[in-house]
């Protein structure tokens, strides 16, 4: 079984370019302050020392600033805020982000209104507008959220290698169940702990430390492949929820980055976890099904090609070790 694997590895790495993910959506908070006012918050995602992403807001036609804009750079991004006013307020009107078609960048939008009602939605390249509603729809968030966390997991590519590798690792069946329970488990309460700011970690360590974790899982499976007991081969699921808890902060990175909406927190997480969890379940069953195609075709794979995917797995999880080490 684990000669199959050769190809889903290649399939997976070529549809990323052999690139760890960076979900780094920009976030546009609208908050209503007083009748036809509202104060303006902008998140641009960064592109190196002092240079931003060349996207822009465009507020609805009659819009106009009663504060300059206030912009700064920092974490490798840039934040501007300032307060804006229009007739009749933003009911009916649209916002549209200039530059978002010539990217690959989403925005999340937050708009709260006097009243605590919110209006949350994405705006994508092929969408980059929308009208704001008179009165928001109650699941806005939930569907934002839950895409969110579905599109996270299935463009990273390095936490999807780590489900590779325990894939491999379990070989299926009750203890794979038993493998991904755990990692969901663990990834799930760091995830949620880190996003209610009950821990406090720098994101660049803990992504080299995911790095480190797919290394070990891929050196785990040449262990195994000659014969070696270990504690990843009697006990999968013990190694799953140790590494799970620091990939559940690499969640907790990427959903930081995307924003919260206040007032929603407890919704937007709950959903983007579910949208995470989709996610793995998504590309497991993809995995699994690949495995049965193969089985049925009988392809003739040489003996040496089961070691391929460990090291092929290794390799490029060495790579981003020392890439994120380097920028420290």
């Amino acid at each position: 079984m684990k000669r199959v694997f050769l190809i889903g590895f290649l399939l997976t790495a070529l549809a990323r370019g052999g690139f760890a993910h960076e979900v780094r959506p920009a976030y546009l908070e609208l908050r209503e302050t007083g009748p036809e006012t509202y104060d303006v918050f902008w998140k641009v995602p960064g592109q190196g020392e002092d240079l931003r992403l060349g996207i822009y807001v465009e507020l609805p036609t009659g819009s106009a600033n009663v504060t300059t804009p206030r912009g700064s750079m920092a974490n490798n991004a840039f934040t501007e805020r300032w307060t804006a006013k229009r007739p009749g307020g933003l009911a009916g009107g649209t916002i549209n982000i200039a530059g978002l078609t010539a990217t690959k960048t989403d925005v999340l939008v937050r708009l709260e209104r006097l009243d605590n009602s919110v209006q949350v939605t994405r705006l994508t390249p092929s969408a980059p507008s929308f009208v704001v509603e008179a009165a928001p729809r109650a699941l806005e968030v939930v569907r934002t959220y839950s895409v969110l966390g579905v599109e996270h997991i299935l463009t990273g590519i390095d936490h999807l290698l780590f489900v590779l590798a325990l894939l491999i690792i379990t070989g299926g069946g009750w203890k794979l169940v038993k493998t991904v329970t755990a990692f969901t488990i663990s990834h799930s309460l760091t995830l949620t702990a880190a996003t209610l700011g009950f821990v406090h970690v720098r994101q660049r360590p803990v992504e080299a430390v995911i790095a480190l974790s797919i290394v070990f899982v891929a050196a785990e499976i040449v262990r195994i492949h000659r014969g070696l007991e270990s504690i990843t081969s009697r006990a999968p699921w013990l190694v799953a929820f140790t590494f799970g808890l620091m990939h559940g902060l690499g969640f907790a990175g990427g959903l930081s980055e995307a924003g919260l909406p206040a007032g929603h927190v407890p919704t937007a997480l709950l959903f983007f976890s579910a949208g995470v969890e989709a996610g793995h379940f998504m590309f497991i069953g993809v995995v699994l099904a690949f495995i049965a195609l193969v089985r049925r075709i009988r392809i003739p794979f040489p003996r040496w090609t089961e070691l391929v995917p460990p090291y092929a797995i290794g390799s490029v999880a060495m790579f981003w070790v020392v890439q994120r080490i380097a920028v420290f």
